[in-house]
Order: structure tokens, then sequence, then C-alpha cells
């Protein structure tokens, strides 16, 4: 862990080693809870999730411009679309989608023969997975309900309402940095209190999201069910010459 002046490299946490290790190991978690299948549904689900790491192996070596924003705008549209696809491919049997919202990001349980709706905000691919990752982490019970339960203070929140949100977020956004990392995108945290009116020099969040990242890594086994999931084929998808095919 490098640390200058409170702020933490989380490139390191995913090496292309580590990532290796971690995909074999998810790989035989998920062998062991899932019996293998060959109904129609299932082998049409793999050929999609086939296409679609095709599709992020073109996306991933496609080059890029700093100086031209709207090629780079265009190619944040055409990864988040592929995002939702792999989302919605991969959970179209627990009856919920990954759908942009024009404003900020927000939880809709299923009702009325209607799917569950994560909503994130303004269509962008790092928010995608912010909310995708407060999804994995709630259980079935916060499911049911909007936005998962949880209150939200806007920015400016108190010194107390932002030591809750901290703590309310370090598993989050834990799984967010592995899910982006595996992605070979870039992380940092979001403490979202950038109007603050104490002293935040003294936060350890940072800290906090790093370790439980690590320790989500060195025990796999303690990921959420959901998140193994998505981890194990976010890090399938990414490999250049997998050895299998996804399958989940």
């Amino acid at each position: 862990m490098n640390s200058f002046n409170n702020k933490i490299d989380f490139a390191n946490l995913l090496s292309s080693s580590k990532a290796k290790i971690l995909l074999k190991c998810l790989t035989e978690l998920a062998s062991d809870m899932n019996s293998t299948s060959t109904d129609s549904s299932n082998l049409e689900k793999n050929r999609a999730l086939e296409r679609l790491r095709n599709e992020w192996q073109c996306l991933s070596t496609t080059e890029t411009d700093d100086n031209d924003q709207q090629l780079a705008d265009n190619n944040e549209r055409v990864a988040t679309d592929w995002l939702i696809q792999l989302f919605n491919t991969l959970f179209a049997d627990q009856k919920v989608i990954l759908v942009r919202s024009e404003g900020e990001p927000e939880y809709f349980p299923a009702q009325n023969n209607e799917p569950a709706r994560i909503e994130f905000a303004h269509g962008f691919f790092a928010s995608a997975l912010h909310e995708v990752s407060h999804w994995c982490v709630a259980g079935e019970a916060r499911r049911r309900l909007p936005d998962f339960g949880y209150w939200y203070a806007p920015d400016g929140r108190s010194a107390a309402q932002q030591q809750s949100f901290e703590r309310v977020e370090i598993k989050p956004q834990a799984l967010e940095c592995l899910f982006t990392l595996a992605c070979g995108r870039p992380f940092q945290v979001s403490q979202d209190n950038l109007f603050a009116s104490f002293d935040t020099s003294d936060s350890t969040f940072e800290h906090d999201v790093y370790r439980q990242a690590e320790k989500y890594i060195a025990e796999p086994q303690t990921l959420p069910r959901d998140a193994k999931t998505l981890l194990l084929t976010l890090l399938e998808v990414s490999t250049p010459n997998p050895t299998k095919a996804v399958a989940i």
C-alpha cells in the first residue's frame, strides 16, 4: 500500500499475476456452487457472454486520444453500453436491470411484474459499477426497498453523518475497486463531501477501502454471491487468452 498525503495507489492491488490467481480461485468457487447446465437458456446466455467478451477485447484495445473529447465521450458511451448488456445478461434470472439515468442514481425494487432497476448517474461507467456494487452488497431484504433502505444526505454533511456514510460505503467501494481494476481502469474512492465544514484530513476511509479490497482478494469466498459472479466474469472477459470460455 503506497500513500502520500493520505492518497493510496489502488493500481497495485490487482496486478496481472494477482488477477490470474483470483480468477482461478473464483472459477473454483463457481464450480463448487453451480452444477453444469446445458439447457437452452443457459447455452444462449453463454453465447451472449462469449460475444460480449469478444466485444470487450476490441473495446479495451481501441486507441484513445486525450485531446479528442468527442472521441473520449464516444468510447465512454460504448463501454457503458457494453457494461449494461453484460450485467443485464448475467443477472437476467434475478429480474433486475441496469439503466442509465439522466439525473442522480437511484434503485427501484421490482414491483407489478416489472424488474428492479439500478439507475446510475449521467451514463457514467464508474457510476454504473458503483451502483452495481451497492446491489451486490445488499441482501434480499434490502433489495425489496427503494435505494436499499439507505438514507442519503447531500454534500455538506456533518462529521457524524460523514462517518456513517463512510462506514456504509467501505464494502461497496471495495467491490467497485475490484470491478474497476478488472476492467483495466483506474480507481479512486468517492468520499462525496467536497464542501465539508470540518477537517477531513484524519479520515481513514481510503485505507479502509483498500484493506477491504485486499481482504476480498485474499479471501474471495467472503465476496457476496453476485459480486463473485460479476468479478469472475469481468476477469474472464478482460483476459486476452482465457483458459476456458466464459460460462456462468
